[in-house]
This record gives C-alpha cells, structure tokens and sequence, in this order.
C-alpha cells in the first residue's frame, strides 16, 4: 500500500531522563506487542496534539510510573527512521521528580549506569541518547602547543576545572607530537576524562586513544567508520549535506560550526541559533555548538536541541 501523508508524518515523543541520586538512569522493557518490542526504553510517550513536550512528558511519566516531574530541561532531540516509521525524539533530562517509580503497565524497570547501556538492547533511535548521557555539556579544543611543559600545565588546569572531553589539536612533528598525546592521555585517565585526537587516525590508533576527531576534509574521503565501536569518532560539520556524511558514516558526535562570530574564522558567516537548531533536528547523534562560544552557551545551546558547546577560547585556558 502506497504511504499516505499522513504516514510521512513523524511522531513527536517526549522521552524522559530520570536519575536517581547515584546518578543511574530508569529505563524500561518493551511489551513484546509493541513496535520494537522486547527492547529496552526511556520511558515516555506520544506528544499530543496541543501538547508542549513538558506538558506531555509529565503526563506520560505519571501514567507509566506513578512519579510526578518537576523539572526537566532539553537534553537532545533525535530524529530517526525506521523505515516503517519516522520519529523525532524529543529528550528531557528530569532534574526534580517525586515519587516511587513502578511500572504500571507492566513494563519491567531497571536502574542503569549511564555506562552500562548496551545500544544493542535499545531501539536505533535511542542510541543518540545513550552517547548523549555518556558525553559531557563542554567539549574543550586545545590550543596548538609552543612548549609542551606550558601546554600541558594548561591541560591539567582545564581537568581540575572538571572538564571531562578533550580535543588534541596539536601540530607537533613526528615523534614530539606522540609524546605529548601519550602523556595527555596519561593525564586525561587520571582525571576521568577522554582524549581525541585531532584528524590523525593513525596517531589515534598507535597511542589507544578515546577516538578521534575528523575535519570536514576527513570525513568527505573516508568510506566507512575509521575506529571502532570502543573508540569515539567525532566530525567537524557546516551544513545539513556534512551532518548527512556523518550519519553516513556512524559518528558518536558532531561539532556544527560557526554559530556565532568567532575571531579565528572573521571572515566565516555565522549560521546562527535558528539554523543550529533547525540542523541539529535531523541529527541521529549529539551535535555541540561550535565558534564564538562560551561556557555560558551550554544553557542555550541544549535548549536549541544540542548536547552543549565546544570551543578553544574561554575553555583552554
């Protein structure tokens, strides 16, 4: 039967983050009847017609759980297709809550780790989400390096800020560069946190590190995924046709650039707030917004539907 309209129509769904004070995640089992049933979920449900995503997201937490949300901000919104049927989730982190979750539909619940969710137990919709919770609001480029002893005074300032997700975007030559990336990721570990490094696949590959980060040259020749699933791949986006790529070839994350003047691009054109967001709709991963940002942004940036800022300046520092 031909599709209709009506079928072309993506369904809203408010999806709910709800933590607990340990900071594990309530995820819930699929009915087998229901479409991708016998998964595992966030719980949540249809945005109604008139509905605002709080709105309906309150309604369907306290119909599947029996907990009342206070509040909740954006965390991502994904958008995905099934082939037989097309999505847009719309994700929530619920920050206040009360109440004793139970499944009043029956559907068994879990508390989950953010780092012990299997994508493959979850509908490919959902997988956005999961490298959402696992990714940081803040993704800090570092500065290129003069003296390795200064930038790396720098780096362990940034980690003692808190910052949990780095890019190695350093143009040492040869053995000098490997040395400095070993000894970040060194410290990165310590610390808790990622390295990726900047463009380089192989370095990527000899110092075994978090991922890398493809430019937008990088990911325009590369024909399948360079690291695999236990590395990061993150890529560096301008337009809808570069985000298209990166799905293409299943990136964790984008950066989505410029979004607002920046210095080191003056004559780059921002793309502004409404074209991020619009962009980052059709996005089936977390995007940071990047050029002229500020840790101040993160707030804007996740209410535009992104996982939070990137930068050098005002990070790096």
């Amino acid at each position: 039967m031909p599709s209709t309209a009506a079928d072309a129509t993506p369904l809203r769904v408010a999806v709910g983050v709800v933590r607990d004070d340990l900071g594990r995640v309530l995820v819930a089992r699929r009915s087998p009847d229901r479409h991708q049933g016998g998964r595992w979920e966030f719980p949540g449900g249809k945005v109604e017609r008139g509905e605002s995503v709080t709105t309906a997201l309150r309604r369907e937490l306290a119909e599947e759980l029996g907990i009342t949300v206070g509040e909740c901000r954006p965390l991502i919104r994904i958008a995905h297709d099934y082939g037989d049927r097309h999505v847009v989730l719309e994700v929530r982190a619920v920050d206040g809550w009360s109440g004793e979750p139970t499944g009043l539909e029956g559907q068994p619940l879990a508390w989950r780790m953010p780092g012990e969710l299997a994508p493959d137990d979850f509908p490919a919709a959902n997988r956005g989400i999961i490298t959402a919770l696992r990714l940081p609001g803040h993704y800090v480029i570092s500065a290129d390096c003069d003296d390795p002893a200064d930038w790396l005074a720098t780096l362990d300032r940034v980690l003692a800020a808190g910052e949990r997700l780095i890019q190695f975007r350093v143009r040492l030559k040869g053995g000098a560069r490997r040395a400095l990336a070993e000894e970040a990721l060194v410290r990165c570990h310590a610390a808790g946190a990622r390295l990726l490094v900047n463009g380089d696949v192989a370095l990527a590959r000899l110092t075994e590190a978090d991922g890398v980060h493809l430019n937008a040259t990088g990911l325009s020749v590369l024909q399948e995924r360079p690291l695999p699933p236990g590395q990061w791949v993150a890529a560096s986006c301008h337009d809808a046709a570069e985000l298209r790529l990166a799905a293409a070839l299943g990136v964790d994350f984008a950066v989505l650039s410029p979004v607002a003047e920046t210095a080191s691009h003056p004559g780059a054109g921002p793309i502004g707030w409404t074209a991020f967001s619009d962009l980052t709709a059709d996005a089936p991963f977390p995007v940071y917004a990047l050029g002229g940002m500020a840790p101040a942004d993160e707030a804007r940036a996740r209410r535009e539907g992104g996982q939070g800022v990137a930068g050098i300046s005002g990070f790096w520092v």
